[in-house]
């Protein structure tokens, strides 16, 4: 007993040692601390260490719903060395950041519709290829008619910061013609004439622009990515649509927006229970222009497509406990891989190849 105590006692008075050394010098050894961060995190750019492919990055696989850990719906993709970002959720741009991937680095962007959660993250996105690009010319935003007006009014609530900008760091570092974005709109074929239309194609990658039905929501459209022998698909938000089975055909990678309606329904009556009636009548009408994952693991099927990816999670899933709930019955209709997206996921497709490689950037 005697030794115990003994032990114990001097167990305690190292512990009490380490926590005053700790406490003496906490500045010098934070210093330290954020220098290693430093020395890791500046000047990241993981894209030049990628074998040469698309690769697809998902830096916001969230919804309008708060999340701490998804922000706002956002996926990059690299062809190449060459980076687009299509939608700009939330907290997207910080994620890009600490993934590695630089906003320097955007050749372009890509909006799927103007729904506020598809948008909201666009202003920072902007500021920072600017800031750190030093470009000379205004990010391009390729969208559906309307875009224009979108990257206008981000324009207009940016002007003065832009202009704060240049008068703090001078017009060699933030050159002002490279502020803000230039709306690049495209028009769908007429009802009946076709769903899809050739945004880019250039330099062996094609990007194309297939409608999907988001309805009310109009225009609105997913993105086709072709590069060297590999595809990806893109949704956006949309409810289960032929055109997409159709323009995702044998694709890689669908990255497909899920809504489960069972966890939705369970939101919809805890507003209820708090005379919350207006939210709970939002929770009703949301269910009805999206896709459930057992109808996103049906699209995947009938386009004959490798791997599923979700994103566009509705509604937060605090756990990953909780995914078999949200995925329900999705196996069923699809029988090959499928994830329930996180932000910060990588998925590799080496040119010429046809395997699918996963790894995570944050």
């Amino acid at each position: 007993m005697r030794l115990f105590i003994r032990w114990s006692l001097g167990l305690a008075l190292v512990a009490l040692g380490t926590f005053a050394v700790l406490k003496v010098f906490q500045p010098q050894l934070g210093l330290r601390l954020l220098q290693a961060v430093a020395d890791r995190n500046v000047g990241r750019n993981v894209i030049p260490t990628l074998q040469d492919g698309l690769h697809v990055a998902l830096c916001g696989t969230g919804s309008p719903f708060p999340d701490p850990t998804r922000a706002g719906p956002c996926t990059a993709v690299i062809a190449g060395d060459r980076l687009f970002i299509v939608d700009a959720g939330e907290g997207s741009a910080r994620n890009l950041g600490t993934m590695g991937i630089p906003a320097a680095k955007i050749e372009a962007m890509l909006l799927t519709h103007f729904h506020s959660d598809h948008i909201d993250g666009l202003g920072p996105f902007l500021l920072q290829r600017w800031g750190v690009g030093t470009f000379q010319t205004p990010t391009p935003i390729y969208g559906p008619t309307g875009v224009e007006k979108v990257v206008d009014g981000f324009r207009a609530a940016y002007v003065l910061d832009f202009g704060y900008r240049v008068a703090h760091h001078s017009e060699k570092i933030m050159p002002p013609g490279g502020s803000g974005g230039k709306g690049m709109p495209f028009a769908l074929p007429a009802a009946g004439q076709g769903d899809e239309v050739v945004v880019l194609e250039n330099q062996g990658l094609k990007i194309t622009a297939f409608r999907v039905n988001h309805s009310p929501i109009d225009p609105a459209v997913g993105y086709r990515f072709d590069y060297k022998g590999r595809s990806v698909a893109i949704s956006g938000d949309t409810k289960q649509s032929p055109v997409l089975a159709k323009s995702a055909k044998s694709v890689d990678i669908l990255v497909h927006e899920a809504l489960q309606p069972k966890l939705v329904h369970l939101l919809e009556n805890a507003f209820a229970a708090r005379n919350q009636n207006n939210v709970a009548q939002v929770m009703r009408d949301i269910v009805n222009y999206h896709t459930t994952p057992e109808e996103a693991a049906a699209q995947a099927s009938l386009a004959g497509a490798k791997e599923l990816v979700l994103n566009h999670i509705v509604p937060p899933l605090p756990l990953s406990y909780a995914y078999p709930a949200f995925l329900g019955d999705a196996a069923k209709y699809f029988d090959k891989p499928i994830t329930i997206g996180e932000d910060g996921m990588l998925f590799s497709l080496p040119a010429g190849g046809t395997d699918i490689r996963r790894s995570k950037l944050n």
